[in-house]
């Protein structure tokens, strides 16, 4: 194991184990990983596609699902490749820089898509309780500074995590018992008080996802009541299954996002490979099934795709 002197800042290297504990089966666990990535891929560059392409899905629903699309597709792609590198081929090392370059990519962009998917809550609270008003409300230019608020939120406020890592003497060695590198993960090396690191960790998931999921809760009280006031049962279950591809992608991503933030905290009784096959799925889960789910449930996409696989089929033959 590399040690360093407590004098010294920070070790040239990292040593990602991957999976602790399931090291001889890992190459096997990469395949069903590998196949997660290449949907997500696949199916967000799909929607980004026909989304780009069909004026009539420019819309702001659309153009949400669309900012989720590229979030999604950088945050699987900062994870997934250096998983398969070490899962693979046992390049399990990784530059210090390039260790907090990961950890600020994935914490911003996990950020980031908590916020579009309240803004996302809005646009369904906007829809079915204010319809009439819906046009004027969400504008291009609202939606672009909604996109640019969600992205200079979570750049600014997971910047200090950078400041706070790499201020940190780290002599307990050089190996972090992860598949990716992540601000908990990596402090747990360092030799000096991380008081500071954990008090601003806790800060930042409490209000930034607890912001979202607060006013999220907060949209759907208000769209139920909605919801329960119109005339018909048709009309109220078609006003809730609008609403249903975003409920499925918010489950799909906070609970996950939470068993990850508490196990690192609290669950020192749970295996530490369950918390890590936990957070490797992690960011693959959402990027692979947000575009699966809105695909399948969206009347207009499904149909977009059905045509390109028509025009394929015809120019095919």
């Amino acid at each position: 194991m590399f040690t360093l002197n407590a004098s010294n800042v920070h070790p040239p290297i990292f040593i990602l184990i991957g999976i602790p504990g399931l090291e001889a089966v890992q190459c096997w666990i990469a395949i069903p990983l590998c196949l997660m990535y290449l949907i997500a891929v696949f199916g967000n560059c799909i929607i980004l596609f026909i989304v780009k392409k069909r004026s009539s899905l420019h819309t702001p629903m659309f153009f949400f699902l669309c900012m989720l699309g590229v979030i999604d597709l950088v945050l699987s792609t900062s994870t997934l490749p250096k998983m398969l590198s070490i899962f693979w081929f046992h390049s399990k090392e990784i530059l210090f820089e390039g260790c907090v370059v990961q950890m600020y990519f994935i914490h911003s962009f996990t950020g980031m898509e908590s916020g579009i998917l309240l803004a996302m809550a809005y646009d369904r609270y906007v829809a079915i309780c204010n319809p009439l008003q819906y046009a004027s409300v969400l504008t291009n230019t609202v939606i672009v500074k909604m996109g640019i608020a969600v992205l200079m939120r979570n750049v600014i406020v997971v910047l200090p995590f950078v400041y706070l890592t790499v201020r940190l003497p780290y002599c307990k060695g050089n190996v972090i018992a992860h598949s990716y590198c992540e601000h908990m993960g990596i402090v747990k090396l360092a030799c000096a008080d991380t008081t500071i690191n954990n008090i601003y960790g806790m800060m930042v998931a409490f209000s930034v996802l607890g912001f979202d999921i607060t006013f999220i809760a907060v949209s759907y009280v208000l769209i139920l009541r909605a919801v329960l006031r119109l005339p018909s049962k048709a009309v109220r279950l078609k006003a809730i299954s609008t609403c249903s591809s975003h409920i499925s992608v918010m489950l799909i991503f906070y609970t996950p996002a939470f068993f990850s933030f508490l196990t690192h905290r609290f669950g020192h009784r749970i295996a530490p490979h369950v918390h890590i096959i936990v957070a490797s799925v992690y960011v693959l889960l959402p990027p692979m099934l947000n575009p699966v789910i809105y695909g399948v449930r969206t009347k207009q996409i499904r149909e977009s795709v059905l045509q390109l696989v028509d025009i394929k089929r015809i120019l095919g033959h």
